[in-house]
Parts: C-alpha cells; sequence; structure tokens
C-alpha cells in the first residue's frame, strides 16, 4: 500500500487502547518530558527487544529533539500515513510506546513495533498479546509483521 493509502479513506482510526495493566493514546508532544523520560532511561533495554535490536533509535537525543519527533508522529498521525500511540500506566505516566506503519514489502500490510521501559519489562508481552488482539480485530490489516514476544 502506498503511504497516502496506508488505512481506506472511511477507516476510523482508534483513539484508545483500554486494558487493567494501561492505556493506549495518540503519542504527541504532550507526552514530550514523560516520554523522553521513559525511553531515555531504557535505551539498553529497549535495543534487547524484539523488533528493535537492528534500530538506529533509540539514540542520543536532547528534550527538544525528542519534541519535533513527538511532533512528527502526531503529524503522521493526523495525515493517516502511520500511527504512533503512548503506553501509559493506569496513572497517566508514560510507560512505553506503540508504533504502527506501512512497509515497502507488498506482503506486509503493516509493521507494529512496540517497547515499553525497562522497570516496566513484565509489561512487554501483555502489550504485545494486547496489540495483536487490537490489531487483529480493529484495524483493516491483513498480513501484520510484528515480532513475536514469548
Amino acid at each position: 500500500m502506498t503511504a497516502e493509502l496506508f488505512v481506506p479513506p472511511d477507516f476510523v482510526v482508534p483513539r484508545r487502547l483500554e486494558t487493567a495493566q494501561f492505556v493506549l493514546e495518540p503519542l504527541g508532544p504532550q507526552h514530550n518530558e514523560a516520554d523522553y523520560a521513559a525511553w531515555s532511561s531504557s535505551m539498553d533495554h529497549i535495543h534487547a527487544t524484539p523488533g528493535w535490536e537492528e534500530s538506529s533509535w533509540p539514540r542520543s537525543m536532547t528534550p527538544n529533539e525528542n519534541r519535533a519527533d513527538l511532533e512528527r508522529h502526531a503529524s503522521d498521525f493526523e495525515s493517516r500515513t502511520g500511527f504512533t500511540y503512548s503506553v501509559l500506566s493506569p496513572d497517566g505516566d508514560v510507560i512505553g510506546c506503540v508504533y504502527i506503519y506501512p512497509v515497502p514489502d507488498e506482503a506486509v500490510d503493516a509493521r507494529v513495533l512496540s517497547w515499553v521501559r525497562g522497570s516496566e519489562a513484565e509489561l512487554d508481552a501483555p502489550l504485545w498479546r494486547a496489540v495483536s488482539g487490537w490489531v487483529e480485530s480493529d484495524w483493516p490489516f491483513e498480513n501484520v509483521e510484528y515480532a513475536a514476544r514469548d
């Protein structure tokens, strides 16, 4: 699929996924401080997370560079070319992120990546299970790449 047709024009993009352990909401610059704290304290953990082993991110960035990155993700969400969600604890702290983006490989409709902060590592598999089910039930994709968790 081309980026501009990542999701059908009439598809209503989900704004929230809520479980007893976490809530997903669209990522934006309002999350900058908590998002920066979450990933910058967990870089080694994120790089060890399935799907992130070869990624060039996370890398050292300033809080202002992070804000620009969040603004880019929010713009992608608004333009429907990619969807990034903050993973929030029940008390509202950022504990991770979920990314849903197109891939050039036509055999795959979307790639999903997720991470949780190192201090919340036990939530990685529950997040993967919840997001996998959500993408299957609520999103218009036939073939999704999302690195499995144990």
